[in-house]
């Protein structure tokens, strides 16, 4: 996108050129798949990164490499850390989601989310 603020109206519905993003990399059922649309990714190792993220119903195992700021505008899932700590995910939640966190993530209904990495 090429803007001095690159923007995408009604982000919490966009269909038009989304991207097929493939599966997750730790799978646990294999069914989830992922779709977005890139808003920006910096020049410095491609950080920080903001864009829409789509997920299908499945379960994954997630290992977060730095911070990610996700609000989550449809869908449900639940996210168990490793520690125990349980966060029911649903429209209209934000997570910050600290660097090295880790856990399962199981997609009730395909999620979409508005993000950024940093």
């Amino acid at each position: 996108m090429n803007a001095t603020a690159p923007h995408i109206a009604g982000a919490s519905t966009w269909v038009d050129d989304l991207k097929d993003w493939g599966g997750h990399l730790e799978p646990i059922d294999g069914k989830s798949m992922n779709t977005g649309r890139l808003l920006w990714k910096g020049e410095d190792n491609g950080l920080p990164e903001a864009g829409i993220w789509i997920s299908t119903p499945g379960s994954w195992r997630l290992v977060l490499p730095r911070d990610e700021l996700c609000h989550f505008v449809a869908g449900r899932a639940t996210y168990t850390a490793d520690d125990g700590e349980v966060i029911e995910v649903e429209p209209g939640m934000v997570v910050h989601f600290l660097e090295g966190w880790t856990g399962t993530v199981v997609v009730h209904e395909a999620i979409r989310a508005i993000y950024m990495l940093r």
